[in-house]
């Protein structure tokens, strides 16, 4: 991804973009708002298998026209197409806006395995349209500065990070738990943005080997037709360098969630961790021997961002982006976290 500056990206479009919103639940709701408050953009089309749904985003944007599918989402001469879909139609649905010439805004995972993420940037490419992905914790001011501080080697030579997520709630829709519409549990839910801010703030690194466990009700997993519910996973760097990620739903945590992010190197470390239990709020801090230096403190309002700076990009005249290649890398990673398990042949 190109760096990025809150607020600040250039738009050059006279007109503010044309968008569709395909899925408007909480989180489609959520980035369509984002999107509508920033300027950038209005929302003319909306698509929901649910009335109640479209009725509550039609309150967002009053203008859009209430359609029944992606067929006539397409028909409206968009610009672009957010699309906040269960799992087992992102790959589907984004290859089909793409090779309609649309560019393409949709909620992670991007596809069930890297080949469907694949299949997805491969359409990108050809299409020379827009992807985008929404890995919505690389637009934290805390994980924003702590990248900047790995990338200056202010930290040294980071040999090993630490992330975690566990969610002490499970998802509460039904198709979470069928490993054909979902691709997988917590894994794929929650350790996708694990996976992808490890790599993302160490620029990508070669990974030479990965070992998994996963686990259902505590018991390691042996159907393959279940869904994980904890996972721990190490990844090995070409540098050396160690990744350890553990992720879960419905942990005995004590608070709503836990998440965390450390950076260990030779010169200092860096932590990034959510504040009392909170899936918002964020500390990042810089660390040397036993001291701390505070880099950031909540407020911080980054929810939306990821949308907001796609929108911002299309409407500067971005097409297809060469950075998609991240998203991948990431799947392939989490492709090796289930095949090291026995869970992907």
């Amino acid at each position: 991804m190109n760096e990025l500056i809150f607020g600040q990206a250039a738009v050059s479009a006279v007109k503010p973009l044309k968008l569709g919103f395909l899925g408007v639940g909480w989180i489609g709701r959520h980035r369509m708002k984002a999107i509508v408050e920033s300027g950038v953009a209005e929302a003319v089309a909306i698509a929901d298998p649910s009335a109640e749904m479209a009725r509550q985003a039609r309150k967002l944007a009053p203008d859009a026209r209430v359609v029944v599918d992606l067929d006539d989402l397409l028909d409206q001469k968009l610009d672009g197409v957010v699309i906040a879909t269960p799992s087992a139609t992102h790959a589907r649905q984004s290859i089909r806006v793409l090779e309609a010439g649309v560019a393409v805004f949709c909620q992670k995972p991007l596809g069930r395995t890297a080949a469907e993420v694949r299949a997805v940037v491969d359409a990108s490419k050809a299409a020379d349209r827009f992807l985008g992905v929404d890995l919505s914790y690389r637009y934290t001011q805390g994980l924003q500065q702590i990248r900047e501080i790995i990338r200056s080697n202010v930290l040294g030579k980071v040999f090993a990070a630490n992330l975690t997520f566990h969610n002490a709630y499970g998802p509460d829709k039904a198709w979470f738990y069928d490993k054909a519409l979902s691709g997988g549990g917590c894994v794929i839910d929650l350790g996708v943005h694990l996976v992808d801010l490890a790599l993302w703030c160490l620029d990508f690194p070669s990974i030479t080997a990965v070992t998994s466990e996963l686990r259902s009700g505590g018991e390691k997993l042996r159907d393959t037709g279940q869904v994980e519910d904890f996972a721990s996973a190490t990844m090995t760097l070409a540098n050396g360098g160690i990744i350890c990620l553990t992720c879960s739903w419905r942990l005995h945590a004590g608070c709503n969630a836990a998440i965390c992010a450390e950076f260990f190197g030779t010169e200092g470390g860096a932590s990034f961790r959510n504040v009392d239990g909170s899936f918002y709020d964020f500390t990042a801090e810089r660390l040397s021997g036993t001291s701390r230096q505070m880099l950031t403190l909540p407020p911080d309002d980054w929810g939306g961002r990821a949308a907001v700076d796609w929108a911002r990009r299309l409407a500067g005249g971005q097409r297809h982006d060469i950075a998609c290649e991240e998203f991948i890398a990431v799947a392939e990673a989490i492709d090796r976290i289930y095949r090291t398990s026995g869970e992907r042949s």
